[in-house]
């Protein structure tokens, strides 16, 4: 696959501190990356000097096989989508989307054929007339990437659009702007610190923390064999233990709970139950630990019925396969 993006040992410096370590990535053409990590990690710093907002300390940024490092923003054939969205607010929705076409004194002809296009694309066509007040939230985003898009650009750059959005809107968006990128062919690189949102979205994903990519890989890889205690840790919820000079990961849906018997299996662990969560598909049981001061996690199916009481003891087992190792 066609390499568009290619970052060869690209650091930042702010005054003494090092935001970005030397860190290099290859970006494919077509492909939805995510950005993953928490607040002050370099994501962000790191979309920045791609879009050309922010100048690289040192190394090379290449965008279709030519360096851009010394490329002023406006000049680079990829465009940016903000989490507020910037829209003009004096400005109709068919007027913000043409503000760049424009800019760049497209022939008319050509401005309204994008814009059909765009605005199918972006089901904006019944809001063309509308102001930028007169629309919720998630339209005035959709207008934000209609105006990005409307320019063809090689790839389009996303910092958390999503974040000022309600947890309803965020999940109906989330699938819209999965299906518009593949209907573009267009790369996303998006940045986000929402790990579900990242997981529901990306063909792959590079975790960040403290400005180092800790795994670089597709959802699956990332939530099923996390590399590092940063990636078991930040990506969904974990049980640890350790065990001689390692750790030991294993998900929460893989801790099997069962009654203690005389003859049954020989448990993993035993402890007693400490908790238990209903969350409508989904029951969590917290298990304290005997002689350990650790609280075990457990998911089971809401559907079935609870079998298990507060303050009763259990066996916890696994399979080994379900095992991660980590180093401390």
């Amino acid at each position: 696959m066609k390499t568009i993006i290619q970052l060869h040992e690209v650091e930042k410096q702010f005054g003494q501190q090092t935001v970005i370590p030397p860190l290099s990535l290859a970006i494919a053409e077509g492909e939805f990356l995510t950005l993953l990590g928490p607040s002050g990690c370099g994501k962000t710093t790191l979309l920045r000097m791609i879009a050309g907002f922010e100048q690289p300390t040192s190394g090379e940024i290449l965008l279709d096989g030519q360096p851009i490092s010394q490329v002023p923003p406006y000049k680079r054939d990829m465009n940016m989508v903000f989490q507020h969205y910037a829209l003009f607010p004096h400005m109709t929705v068919e007027e913000n989307i043409l503000f760049g076409l424009k800019m760049k004194k497209v022939p008319a002809a050509e401005q309204q054929h994008r814009l059909e296009e765009v605005l199918q694309l972006t089901r904006l066509g019944e809001l063309r007339r509308r102001m930028p007040r007169q629309l919720s939230g998630g339209q005035q985003q959709r207008v934000a990437i209609a105006r990005a898009i409307i320019n063809n650009p090689k790839v389009l750059l996303l910092d958390e659009p999503l974040g000022a959005l309600d947890y309803q809107l965020r999940k109906n968006l989330q699938l819209e702007l999965k299906n518009l990128q593949k209907n573009l062919g267009i790369t996303f690189i998006y940045v986000t610190h929402d790990q579900e949102e990242a997981m529901a979205m990306s063909d792959r994903i590079a975790v960040m923390n403290r400005g180092v990519i800790e795994q670089l890989g597709t959802p699956q890889e990332i939530y099923l064999r996390p590399k590092s205690l940063f990636v078991a840790t930040f990506i969904g919820e974990n049980n640890l233990f350790r065990h001689r000079d390692a750790i030991l990961a294993v998900r929460p849906e893989k801790v099997k709970v069962y009654k203690m018997a005389s003859g049954g299996e020989q448990p993993r662990r035993t402890g007693r139950i400490a908790d238990i969560v209903f969350l409508g598909s989904l029951r969590k049981i917290f298990i304290q630990l005997e002689a350990e001061e650790t609280t075990v996690l457990a998911h089971e199916n809401g559907d079935a019925d609870p079998v298990w009481q507060i303050g009763e003891r259990v066996g916890l087992g696994w399979a080994a396969e379900d095992e991660v190792t980590l180093p401390c």
